[in-house]
């Protein structure tokens, strides 16, 4: 799917309500839009599964089944052997998708029993999901559960309409079950629940048509937000000037490696040189100041001891008034030097990046009644969910159970530009939402957050915007990971590899 540099997103009430407005202002009928739907999903599966011939169609009783009678009419005049499914009654079918269901009939398409259920299943080539549309809310009731988990035991191709059954189109959370689809293909705007969370886990291919009015859907939504891949990087990424000097490249100071923690830090500074970065000093604790000077010859590092952290003029103080950029947190640690460390970077009005246990103390700060936070605009927050609960002093759960809500509820609390990781990472900056459509799951292993944290950083010393810096770190960082696996393969890939491919991932992001 081409995103055109940055795919828009919407709510489904955005959707709901706007295809209507966009329609009449195309001077399209409604039902003319679901006979589109039903054709737009017709051609993508001629396109994916052209020797396909016996087809099951699952449909719900909303437009969603009426989408699904039109492409399952559309397959019975091409000759396919085609089995329906409908959840309920089908004389309870309202509207257009009653006019669907009769258009059905006048082909002699019938309603299968469901007693043929099992023996339709182990017989289809493909799937046509059509149950349940993105005005899903609730939980899915017990009886549709018990059919998307037959449909997801099963090895057969599934592709959805609209949405996959069960998802959220809001939030990407699961509402009790929902069907794993091969594809999706969905219509008049790309809803923002596709793209993020535990959808990247059900969506599978994302495919979308406009069904003849985006452009007038577009003319009267503003988006909710701005999905972004690799395209995005040549638009955001500064020339290097000819004459430029490293000097003229930043200066960036990355503080953490705690004790028996050098790995970290390492993984920080080492990200933050191949971003080209101009110059990079380290402090950390006095056993992991060998382990970075061997492993990363290329940073300037030097090693403080909890006691000297205490004194007024030390090289912590030295470090942070010589750099331009700070970022702290990778290896830190949560005892006293680690405590000591934050209180000093914290209060430097200075561009930061404060990630894992940066992020740890600084929600054990917030929770203490004698220790007021304040917001920091000059700050970009990477937490991963775990960090971002406790941020707010909720569970994981529910911060996975609305990604979108969550980063807007760390923005306003705590400032800056909020990086929320995980599968479609959001970063919101206070007035845009963005969603990072790039990343793979080899992508969940220890470290990687660390290299994020030095890429973002590097940007900033590099003099970009911070929330520019944010995306764009993001983006980096996710599609240095897709090249290093379009090479090797998912499983094995360490933060290591992703550091090796980020010179290619700049230098080259159509690579």
């Amino acid at each position: 799917m081409d995103f055109n540099l940055a795919l828009k997103l919407y709510t489904s009430e955005q959707v709901r309500s706007g295809e209507v407005v966009a329609a009449q202002m195309a001077g399209v009928s409604m039902y003319s839009l679901m006979q589109r739907a039903g054709m737009a999903v017709y051609e993508r599966f001629l396109h994916l599964y052209p020797r396909s011939r016996n087809v099951l169609v699952v449909c719900g009783k909303g437009n969603n089944g009426g989408d699904g009678y039109v492409f399952a009419t559309l397959a019975k005049q091409a000759q396919l052997n085609v089995r329906v499914f409908q959840l309920g009654d089908p004389t309870s079918l309202k509207g257009d998708a009653l006019r669907a269901f009769e258009d059905w009939q006048t082909v002699d398409g019938e309603i299968s029993s469901w007693d043929d259920w099992h023996t339709a299943l182990l017989e289809a080539d493909v799937i046509i999901d059509a149950m349940l549309g993105a005005g899903l809310s609730g939980v899915v009731r017990h009886e549709c559960r018990r059919f998307i988990d037959q449909i997801n035991q099963i090895h057969c191709p599934v592709i959805s309409i609209d949405i996959p059954s069960g998802l959220s189109a809001d939030t990407g959370a699961v509402l009790g079950d929902a069907v794993k689809a091969n594809h999706t293909v969905t219509f008049i705007g790309v809803k923002q629940g596709l793209c993020t969370g535990q959808a990247r886990d059900y969506v599978g291919e994302l495919h979308f048509s406009g069904l003849g009015v985006n452009v007038e859907f577009e003319s009267i939504e503003e988006e909710s937000a701005l999905g972004l891949d690799e395209q995005v990087i040549k638009r955001l990424l500064p020339d290097r000037k000819a004459t430029s000097h490293k000097g003229d490249n930043g200066k960036l100071l990355c503080v953490g490696g705690n004790q028996g923690l050098s790995g970290a830090i390492r993984l920080c500074a080492s990200a933050a040189v191949r971003t080209g970065v101009g110059l990079i000093a380290t402090i950390t604790h006095p056993d992991s100041l060998l382990p970075l000077q061997v492993g990363v010859p290329e940073v300037m590092s030097q090693s403080i001891t909890y006691e000297k952290l205490k004194a007024t003029d030390n090289e912590l103080v030295k470090r942070a008034l010589w750099a331009d950029v700070l970022v702290f947190g990778p290896g830190f640690g949560q005892d006293e030097w680690a405590h000591k460390a934050y209180q000093f970077l914290s209060q430097q009005h200075k561009p930061k990046v404060v990630d894992a246990d940066g992020l740890n103390i600084l929600a054990m700060l917030n929770h203490r009644n004698d220790v007021v936070v304040l917001r920091d605009e000059l700050r970009v927050m990477t937490p991963h969910p775990g960090e971002a609960a406790r941020l707010l002093n909720i569970s994981t759960k529910e911060i996975e159970g609305d990604r979108y809500a969550a980063a807007r509820q760390l923005h306003e609390r705590y400032g800056g530009v909020i990086v929320l990781k995980g599968a479609g990472t959001l970063i919101y900056d206070g007035a845009r939402m963005y969603v990072c459509l790039a990343g793979n799951p080899g992508m969940a292993s220890g470290g990687m957050g660390d290299v994020l944290s030095g890429v973002i950083a590097a940007l900033l010393a590099k003099r970009l915007p911070i929330a520019i810096a944010a995306r764009l770190g993001v983006i980096l960082h996710s599609h240095s990971a897709d090249l290093n696996v379009q090479q090797n393969g998912e499983i094995g890939l360490t933060a290591t590899d992703v550091i090796g491919t980020l010179r290619q991932a700049i230098n080259s992001p159509d690579a």
